[in-house]
């Protein structure tokens, strides 16, 4: 073997060994990147802030850095040095003000698997002890209470109690062919609650045989994904999937984007599992929703995590469609290229400022299609948008799509 090869090899076994929450794909990907700077220009961290630091291409730059300086022979070599506390801190702090929205990845012209590599350092700043004090909180509600919120697990179903017309049975039974994973957000927020309602009346309606999960459903792992605390995600795994085994359910299904992205990528591959979206046009289509018409003109914000990450783009645009009288207008920037609202990436605990910020160039740009209403498929979308529009008195409605037909439905 030559030796130029065998020492390459060695010191990438040497870089690998120093920074083991990488992957070699990572490590490698990391010498792709070509100073571009595109993913600065699309970065709604960046667009919002004005702040070069919360890009991409700075990111990458300083663990480029990071991990050089770990490595005995490159600080042999080119005398680097490890990062002050100082300078620790700077950089993690610019880390975790991303709304982990993909955008950096879906335009990377050399196709780094930039999202996955964010996640990745998220965890290595945990372990490498620089990282906000909210994640301790984080890791705190999730280990002591199951959700994120650090509210009562018992009580994730109490909002059947404000339906309308709730069965006895509050939609807890003991099989199903179905299992509606509320998610934490739709489980506790007001605003988000009005998600599972109206989606679990027009499941009723519509004679689907499902069941909620109640105290046994717990967090689906992804704000630990996000927080840098991947490690802790095995427990909850595991307890959801018994906890579905024991419904006898043969399909999971979902109407949180990160839930739904968390089953796709992280759980076995041991149910079915569906998107509202996709499963309301599916009853569209079989004529079990019947629907009145209901004049209105909407635009649609999709979810980075249902469309940059699992590519459902037509369903829901499709199910919109569908509610007769609709007047549907795209965004200037849809599909693919659909900016975030700011509410992911567990930001909006990080700073709580720049989601806003965020929010407001989203808003901003639904205005100016002339919509009456925004339809989005995401409950913590739901929640970002309309708690900006609230607070700055915006004459915007925003609704998630499962709203737009339970309001459309022939009575």
């Amino acid at each position: 073997m030559p030796l130029i090869f065998r020492a390459e090899r060695a010191e990438l076994s040497n870089i690998t060994m120093a920074n083991q929450d990488y992957s070699v794909r990572q490590l490698l990907e990391m010498e792709a990147c070509t100073n571009c700077q595109i993913c600065a220009e699309v970065c709604p961290a960046v667009s919002a802030s004005q702040d070069g630091e919360l890009s991409g291409v700075f990111r990458m730059k300083g663990l480029k850095q990071i991990l050089k300086s770990r490595t005995g022979l490159f600080r042999k070599l080119f005398g680097k040095q490890s990062p002050s506390e100082e300078a620790w801190r700077h950089f993690s702090d610019t880390v975790f003000r991303c709304t982990l929205c993909g955008n950096c990845q879906e335009i990377c012209p050399v196709g780094i698997h930039l999202k996955d590599l964010w996640l990745s350092l998220r965890q290595d700043l945990v372990h490498s002890n620089f990282y906000p004090k909210k994640v301790d909180m984080i890791r705190d509600n999730l280990e002591e209470s199951h959700n994120v919120f650090a509210e009562d697990n018992e009580e994730r179903a109490d909002w059947v109690e404000d339906m309308r017309e709730a069965p006895e049975h509050g939609y807890l039974k003991d099989r199903a062919e179905i299992v509606y994973f509320t998610g934490c957000v739709a489980s506790y927020f007001p605003l988000a609650q009005k998600i599972p309602m109206a989606l679990a009346e027009i499941l009723d309606r519509s004679g689907v045989d499902f069941t909620l999960m109640g105290e046994e459903e717990w967090c689906c792992g992804f704000p630990l994904l996000g927080a840098g605390l991947k490690e802790m995600l095995e427990e909850f795994k595991q307890h959801n999937l018994k906890a579905v085994r024991k419904k006898e359910a043969r399909q999971v299904l979902f109407a949180c984007p990160s839930c739904f992205q968390m089953w796709r990528e992280y759980y076995p591959p041991e149910f079915e599992i569906a998107y509202a979206s996709q499963f309301l046009l599916r009853l569209l289509r079989e004529n079990k929703v019947r629907l009145k018409e209901l004049p209105l003109r909407v635009t649609y914000h999709g979810p980075c995590d249902l469309g940059r990450s699992t590519r459902v783009f037509d369903e829901p645009r499709e199910a919109i469609r569908s509610v007769p009288g609709i007047d549907f207008v795209e965004l200037p920037h849809n599909r693919e290229n659909c900016q975030c609202c700011g509410g992911g990436g567990n930001l909006e605990m990080i700073d709580a400022g720049l989601s806003s910020e965020i929010a407001k160039r989203k808003i901003d740009e639904v205005i100016s299609t002339g919509a009456q209403a925004v339809v989005t498929s995401c409950q913590q979308c739901v929640r970002t948008m309309t708690t900006y529009v609230r607070r700055n008195k915006v004459p915007i409605e925003v609704m998630d799509i499962t709203q737009l037909i339970h309001r459309a439905l022939k009575r």
